[in-house]
């Protein structure tokens, strides 16, 4: 297991969930090397661009957005999946999730924001 560390964004999106959501949001996002190493489509992604490498971890109605170094996780961004089933609809991108949020500006703005915040 890797120690998770949020940053202020990602601190303050959970922070905005009810206690019991933020409870069993947080008992599921458990990333252990194998995780990583063997993605799950349905749990796990992995989004690429121009070299930056980024997860994705689905629970229930949310994504997390997190990068590994060392031996931490840090989490950039924890999301509503509606956030980006919107975007997917209005771009009619014919392309899985972790590909159309690739090649999206927007969502690199929204990481960037949260890999350059204080981390907690």
């Amino acid at each position: 297991m890797f120690q998770i560390v949020f940053n202020e964004i990602s601190a303050a999106e959970i922070s905005a969930l009810g206690t019991l959501e933020q409870l069993e949001l947080l008992d599921e996002f458990k990333v252990g090397k194998e995780d990583l190493d063997h993605l799950s489509g349905d749990r796990f992604g992995k989004i690429d661009r121009d070299g930056r490498v980024l997860y994705r971890f689905r629970a229930k109605d949310y994504r997390i957005y997190f990068e590994v170094k060392e031996s931490a996780v840090i989490v950039h961004r924890v999301l509503h999946k509606g956030t980006f089933s919107d975007f997917k609809f209005r771009s009619k991108m014919p392309l899985s999730e972790d590909e159309a949020l690739a090649g999206s500006k927007h969502f690199w703005k929204l990481i960037d924001e949260g890999r350059n915040a204080r981390r907690l």
